[in-house]
């Protein structure tokens, strides 16, 4: 296995072991660049390298002018890779129950929200885009009711087009439909390549509205393993394609739902290649992508895409109006089909609202509110692990995500995470469980948490509940 890695990640995983056995301490400085080239014999970008590696990991943390310091909750072990078999049968899908129940069960008024799927309102710059939803409206066209159907606001289209390209990404803003949100966007971009009866590859654990659509279309569903370090298993995928007639995948390839976990360039690349050797379209669920705590936006696979077969599917519900229910696809040769089925079903996004996120984007300052928005997501994200640490119990394991605010926690196999759900919820706590992340209801001993809410003693006093609630003797029946 060393003998196949790159010289800058013998280094990063070395390091990484120590952080984890405690070695070196939490909050310690990490040995500069110039001790490392001379213990090790190595260049300076190798050191530089290893170090982005460990960041992306969660393991260190860069402050300017002072080097490297080992990052807050990096000696709690990282989630392992659940044993799931290489390659499952395709099979129907029966999940929506059980996620109505965990959702309702988290809509109580004061909970504790470490199971939702959205960051804080309070984060996101809304007397702004009240102001620019306002200038907007007073200036919107009687006409716009007929010119901004699909595929949308010409406006924002071109806002879009132009994030696109401040990627590295030259997206045509004719390939561009906006939708209400990006869960009708990924919705959309599945009926069109889909029928009744097909089978869907879905990440496991994946995204619970993935598997709500594929049993709502009557389709069927292969899942594929997501390592939480690595991410998706590329080999089980290629087996997969061989054994199953796969006519879509639904995979996220940044900042993964549940487990944070984001795929390497080479990794994107090879994905791209493989499915289009067997003409698959890929769904690409990209909402987390502006998350990044790195410098730079990690980009999608729709970089690789030369053949349109890529669909991106993204919104603004993340990163600055979960309310406002504006999403888009820049869905390739599926274009048309897609602009069609959104006109067929709901015919088309608030038209005011896409007036008003156009202003915005143009006039707003959204980068700015990007870097405050990252800024404090990545702070909650250290108060997380120092809490972590302090209150869940010894054995605990947990995902390093470099981006999003989700964490993936693994429990000793005797955790029955939904037991810890129901008792959570009395509590007012409502942790997200493992099973609803699987078509198969697996992942029983797996929670997801939210760091996406500002940082409070409520919060931390959360986590305290949470760790006495796991040594329970009905949490550890099994």
């Amino acid at each position: 296995m060393v003998g196949s890695m790159n010289r800058y990640e013998v280094l990063a995983n070395a390091m990484a072991a120590e952080i984890r056995s405690g070695s070196i301490a939490v909050g310690s400085r990490m040995p500069s660049l110039r001790q490392i080239i001379a213990q090790h014999g190595v260049s300076q970008s190798t050191v530089f390298r290893a170090y982005c590696l460990l960041e992306e990991w969660g393991l260190v943390r860069a402050q300017e002018r002072s080097g490297y310091y080992v990052a807050p909750g990096a000696n709690v072990t990282a989630a392992r890779a659940p044993h799931v078999a290489a390659l499952a049968e395709s099979s129907k899908v029966d999940i929506s129950d059980l996620v109505f129940s965990v959702l309702d069960a988290a809509k109580t008024p004061g909970i504790v929200p470490l199971g939702s799927a959205f960051p804080s309102p309070h984060l996101f710059p809304l007397p702004r885009l009240a102001k620019s939803l306002a200038q907007a409206s007073r200036l919107i066209s009687p006409w716009s009711t007929v010119v901004d159907l699909p595929p949308g606001n010409e406006h924002l289209r071109r806002q879009i087009a132009m994030r696109y390209m401040g990627m590295g990404l030259s997206q045509p803003m004719e390939e561009i439909v906006i939708t209400n949100g990006a869960l009708e966007a990924l919705n959309l971009c599945l009926m069109a390549v889909t029928r009744p009866g097909d089978v869907v590859a879905v990440e496991s654990p994946g995204f619970y509205a993935a598997l709500q659509a594929i049993e709502r279309l009557d389709l069927r569903a292969v899942e594929i393993p997501v390592d939480p370090v690595t991410g998706l298993d590329l080999d089980a995928l290629a087996d997969a394609l061989k054994k199953h007639p796969i006519r879509a995948c639904w995979f996220m390839t940044n900042f993964q739902n549940p487990t944070g976990v984001t795929l390497s360039l080479e990794k994107k690349k090879a994905l791209v290649e493989l499915l289009a050797q067997h003409e698959v379209p890929l769904i690409e669920d990209d909402v987390y992508g502006e998350l990044h705590f790195q410098p730079e936006y990690p980009v999608p696979a729709l970089a690789f895409d030369k053949q349109g077969l890529v669909m991106h599917c993204s919104s603004f519900s993340k990163t600055l109006a979960p309310g406002y229910r504006i999403g888009w696809t820049s869905a390739g040769r599926f274009t048309d089909k897609v602009q069609r089925l959104k006109l067929m079903t709901t015919l088309s996004a608030s038209i005011p609202v896409q007036a008003g996120l156009a202003d915005y984007l143009q006039h707003g300052g959204y980068d700015r509110h990007l870097r405050k928005l990252r800024a404090a997501l990545n702070q909650q994200l250290s108060e997380m692990d120092s809490a972590i640490g302090r209150w869940l119990p010894h054995g605990t394991r947990r995902t390093h995500p470099s981006g999003g605010y989700f964490l993936w926690l693994e429990f000793p196999e005797a955790i029955d995470a939904m037991e810890l759900h129901r008792l959570a919820i009395e509590q007012g706590i409502s942790p997200a469980p493992g099973p609803i992340f699987s078509a198969t209801h697996a992942f029983e001993h797996y929670v997801r948490l939210n760091f996406g809410h500002p940082w409070s003693s409520k919060i931390d006093d959360a986590i305290r509940v949470l760790g006495d609630l796991l040594g329970r003797p009905s949490v550890r029946a099994k």
